[in-house]
């Protein structure tokens, strides 16, 4: 008669190894797919103010976004220390603004074209005169839609 041997009570099977690579590969194209790259570098020092009745902007994709301060230690030997604006990867002119603000919104799907708003991140300690003279462009394309970037906090810190 043939022997049947008792299993020992304690043993595992062993792992299967098959789906291994599927796993892998789902990962993979999932961090592909939520992964997102910056658009641009920051060029300039932007220490926001603080402010206490803020709201969060809910669509990132229909935002354009203007940068204002002073350049940052790399850029100072060039440009200086007085604010400058950075459109995209780039220095730019107040007569500038208006061409880009032209140009994003062209990029845009036509139906987006119309709810586009400009988020002004302007330093604390940069000059009103410049953005006024950056508003004024702006209105000149009729890019009425501004919003300007903060911290949350009390508004009275930015006096310091």
């Amino acid at each position: 008669m043939a022997k049947f041997a008792k299993k020992k009570d304690g043993d595992l099977p062993a792992v299967s190894t098959a789906s291994l690579p599927d796993i892998v590969f789902m990962l993979l194209f999932f961090f592909m797919t939520v992964t997102t790259m910056k658009d641009s570098s920051l060029m300039v020092d932007n220490v926001l103010p603080n402010a206490t009745e803020i709201k969060k902007l809910e669509k990132k994709d229909r935002v354009i976004y203007i940068f204002v301060g002073t350049p940052t230690q790399e850029y100072q030997k060039v440009f200086g220390t007085e604010p400058k604006i950075q459109l995209n990867d780039k220095f730019a002119n107040v007569e500038e603004v208006g061409s880009y603000i032209l140009a994003e919104r062209a990029k845009k799907p036509q139906e987006l074209q119309n709810v586009l708003t400009t988020a002004l991140k302007v330093d604390k300690n940069a000059n009103m005169g410049l953005i006024a003279d950056i508003k004024q462009q702006l209105r000149e394309v009729n890019a009425l839609k501004v919003n300007y970037t903060t911290y949350e906090g009390d508004a009275f810190n930015n006096l310091q």
